[in-house]
């Protein structure tokens, strides 16, 4: 659900470690659905909620935009559909004229299935190209991943994370107030 998400640095510490941003864990969606509407009020826009079940709200309680592939998918499909009729129509009508029991040369019933065949098929890879493309996989590595708390992401915990290139991070103050926040003591997550 992040807004990008690839996991540059941009912070160095005093002893030269990297700083990848802060994590906060929480123990209820609702403590999570606050804090994230909190994190979005506060002018945040780079930072993620994860959570180990999708949770009803949180792309408002985030700000999030709804995706854009829907319209991508349709836009395939309609193509591919006019894909399938200029293409029966052509061959059929002007490149390769063939009468058939004095049947015209193109007629739309004839060419419907076709024009369906290649709607699904322009759909269909429009949308796993898409979704792979939108949400910016295949992402080999996540600095998150290093955190042994984070584990938990997957069973029974709730999670905010802080990205340290945010336009708005500053170290004392984000930790300051993720802390405000009612979840854990921030922890540092180092890239």
């Amino acid at each position: 659900m992040s807004q990008a998400s690839t996991t540059s640095p941009a912070k160095t510490d005093a002893e030269g470690r990297r700083l990848w941003g802060y994590l906060v864990e929480f123990e209820t969606p609702e403590a999570l659905l606050d804090a994230a509407e909190k994190v979005r009020d506060a002018g945040y826009t780079r930072w993620d909620a994860h959570t180990p079940f999708p949770v009803h709200g949180l792309n408002d309680a985030m700000g999030l935009r709804p995706t854009k592939l829907p319209w991508l998918v349709f836009g395939a499909g309609l193509t591919g559909a006019l894909t399938g009729l200029v293409l029966q129509g052509y061959t059929n009508a002007f490149d390769y004229k063939f009468l058939i029991s004095g049947k015209p040369y193109f007629s739309l019933p004839a060419n419907i299935p076709v024009m369906f065949e290649l709607t699904i098929l322009f759909a269909a890879l429009t949308a796993f190209a898409g979704m792979i493309v939108l949400n910016g996989l295949p992402e080999w590595y996540h600095a998150l991943f290093n955190r042994r708390r984070f584990r938990r992401v997957t069973a029974d915990r709730f999670f905010i994370s802080v990205e340290a290139r945010d336009p708005k991070f500053h170290a004392r103050q984000t930790r300051a107030f993720l802390a405000s926040l009612g979840g854990s003591t921030p922890e540092e997550v180092e890239d």
